[in-house]
């Protein structure tokens, strides 16, 4: 079984409601509908009520729908976004707007505890998509970062696979020293959910080991300290080159005393540059399957997808987001 069929597997076997506010996108429509048929997560469609034309086409998937000019559940999200301090400047007109846009009823509806996840960004760019999470989800309690994964799923010559956890991606342009050791933190927790495995968390950079040196690199090391101090139990080394972070033989010579004990899987960048360009230099030339990006740090799960999504990427971003966790409605986001 594939890497991609397990996460698949085990999200099936306890189903989460996850919401889909993308319901004209046909691709969404695609995933949602084999989504719902392997039971691998129980599929909520948001009707676009600027897209009547559309309406017919979700219905006829089969799952269930919601239509936020006339379901009561939508009904707090207005009160809920004038509250919000991430809703600062929006006046009554907007808030009205927004309170029945379907991508701010599904992150409304992931809030209230009706759906355990919601997924989008097929059709919405980033931003959209994480100022509706910060506004009505929030930020989980004691976080202040949010960030963003992929997992990268590789596969080798004899046609094993391995998974990658790549950090950041998406959202953080250039990161502080605490940034780093939070998103590094909550990519490793993600990890334990997502894939079950033992985390290895390398903090890359041009130098391992001071065998250079510059502010990058220092940043590097200083972020690799704050999560090996406040995390002992997480295996967390850096600087590291990413030879050194991947081949052990390598890190034996440049980093001997490293306390990684087998190839790096959780690999944190410096810069939102070098991470978005390291992963999509490794799907398209390493012909690896990209998956995210994976939202961190929001009190309950929303994912992110890439406009240039197919069907099937939508169907495993929708399994990881069953996999971060169901979780019960809580009362006022960060």
């Amino acid at each position: 079984m594939s890497v991609l069929e397990a996460l698949r597997v085990r999200a099936a076997a306890s189903p989460r409601r996850i919401v889909f506010p993308e319901s004209a996108d046909p691709r969404t429509l695609a995933a949602v509908a084999a989504l719902a048929a392997a039971g691998t997560v129980h599929p909520v469609l948001i009707l676009d009520p600027t897209a009547p034309e559309s309406h017919a086409a979700a219905r006829a998937v089969g799952v269930d729908t919601i239509d936020p000019r006339t379901d009561a559940r939508v009904g707090p999200i207005a009160r809920w976004l004038a509250e919000s301090p991430h809703g600062r400047g929006l006046d009554a007109a907007a808030i009205g707007r927004l309170a029945v846009t379907p991508l701010y009823v599904a992150a409304g509806l992931v809030r209230a505890g009706v759906a355990d996840g919601s997924v989008a960004g097929a059709v919405h760019p980033t931003a959209d998509v994480v100022r509706a999470a910060l506004r009505l989800i929030g930020l989980a309690p004691g976080v202040t970062t949010l960030s963003s994964a992929f997992y990268m799923v590789c596969r080798g010559a004899d046609e094993d696979e391995t998974v990658l956890t790549f950090a950041d991606c998406a959202i953080i342009p250039e990161p502080t020293v605490e940034q780093l050791a939070d998103l590094a933190e909550a990519a490793a927790d993600d990890r334990v959910r997502i894939v079950g495995d033992v985390p290895r968390v390398a903090f890359l950079s041009y130098a391992t080991r001071g065998s250079a040196a510059g502010a990058s690199v220092d940043r590097m090391r200083a972020a690799a300290g704050r999560l090996a101090a406040r995390r002992p139990d997480l295996a967390v080394d850096g600087e590291l080159q990413v030879d050194a972070a991947l081949v052990p033989a390598v890190r034996a010579r440049k980093a001997p005393a490293s306390p990684l004990d087998g190839p790096a899987n959780v690999l944190i960048f410096p810069s939102l540059d070098a991470g978005n360009i390291g992963y999509k230099l490794v799907q398209r030339l390493a012909r690896a399957t990209a998956v995210g990006p994976i939202l961190m740090g929001l009190s309950r799960p929303c994912a992110d997808l890439s406009r240039g999504v197919a069907p099937d990427d939508i169907i495993h971003v929708a399994a990881i987001t069953a996999l971060q966790g169901r979780v019960e409605p809580f009362g006022e986001p960060t």
